[in-house]
């Protein structure tokens, strides 16, 4: 089998196990950085390997574009084009579909969009995602799926249900590539009905693995952690869990709570970018003039080059000479501190502390804000 996965603790509805894939395991909960164009920006493999990083993701709709799908497969896969030996997932580009409406023709067919890049048509059908996923030799491909916005009314949302299940069934029918898992995704927005209805015809096509899509698309943080639970305890106790593109820390500790098993968003590294840093005692803008002549770390104990070798001051002072060591020092110490977060709620989980964990993490970041 290309993948197999085993929950080895719970605490209540939330589970710390083991993810096996060919390029290695992971343990799970665990936190994904994104690497949208075969890269994690600003950060070399051996940088997230420094912050133990296990698995992160790749965008099946930007390299199909750019540099094709079909290069990266002459280069041999994606793991060697980008010189990273441990798990990859690739999404199926439905997240494309979404973000990118106002370029996108949706027909039960596929997707068709405008390049961004060019403006050069392309067609994105489940067929198509599958065949560039098998060229891009991920661990773990994801399904085409439609994802409706957060303010989208019933009709809307149940007609992207209906959509997904089909392209779906589309997908797993395509899908030849013996040492690649692929993993369903339930949409259906915040409606545990049509979430229900979506995940009943997903399991039943057996898929080794199911992701929750459709969330942190315009709802209310409240309204996303009410339909977790529900959502979660849909999915099969015996496969791993992935809620996608859902990155606040609160958010994470909110879906561990719930079940899942694997997160990913842009989050962490995009506000690195931005002089942003996450701590455990809540967030640091490092633009901030109460900065400049600040000599402690980032975050004191963390273990990331960043903390461990430069002051705050002279971060303050790389973002504010605009240099690019700047955006990739903050956005190291923002994954290293996400990976940490899990790593201490799987410590958590297997102790059969985790509400106390989760309780602590909120309590320190209210007591900031």
């Amino acid at each position: 089998m290309a993948l197999s996965f085993a929950v080895h603790h719970r605490d209540g509805v939330a589970r710390a196990g083991v993810l096996h894939t060919p390029h290695g395991a992971v343990e799970t909960p665990t936190f994904m950085p994104v690497g949208t164009q075969a890269t994690v920006k600003g950060l070399t493999p051996d940088m997230l390997r420094d912050i133990n990083a296990r698995i992160i993701l790749g965008n099946t709709y930007h390299l199909a574009l750019r540099p094709g799908d079909e290069l990266i497969a002459e280069q041999g896969g994606l793991h060697r084009f980008m010189g990273w030996d441990r798990p990859i997932l690739t999404d199926s580009g439905g997240f494309q579909v979404f973000s990118l409406a106002s370029q996108v023709k949706i027909t039960d067919r596929g997707a068709t969009f405008r390049s961004h890049i060019d403006g050069s048509p392309l067609e994105l059908t489940p067929e198509r995602a599958v065949d560039i996923q098998q060229n891009l030799g991920s661990d773990i491909a994801m399904v085409l799926d439609e994802c409706p916005p957060g303010d989208a009314g019933p009709e809307v949302v149940r007609a992207a249900v209906r959509r997904s299940v089909g392209w779906a069934e589309r997908c797993k029918r395509h899908h030849t590539r013996p040492d690649q898992a692929m993993f369903a995704i339930v949409q259906g927005g915040t409606s545990l009905d049509l979430r229900a209805e979506c995940a009943r015809e997903l399991v039943a096509m057996d898929f080794p693995g199911y992701a929750l899509g459709g969330f942190s698309v315009g709802e209310s943080p409240e309204a996303m952690h009410a339909a977790l639970p529900g959502c979660a305890a849909l999915l099969p106790e015996d496969k791993p869990r992935y809620l996608m593109g859902v990155g606040r820390p609160e958010d994470l500790l909110a879906g561990v709570a719930a079940g899942i098993d694997l997160f990913d968003c842009v989050m962490p590294t995009r506000n690195g970018r931005n002089a942003l840093a996450f701590t455990a005692d809540g967030p640091i803008r490092l633009r901030n003039a109460r900065h400049r002549r600040d000599s402690a770390p980032v975050e004191s104990g963390c273990p990331c080059v960043c903390c461990a070798t430069f002051s705050r001051a002279y971060l303050h002072h790389l973002f504010a000479a605009d240099e690019m060591l700047g955006p990739t020092l903050l956005s190291a110490h923002n994954l290293s501190f996400y990976l940490r977060l899990m790593a201490g709620a799987r410590a958590a989980v297997a102790g059969g502390r985790f509400p106390d964990y989760r309780a602590g993490c909120l309590a320190r970041w209210r007591a900031d804000s």
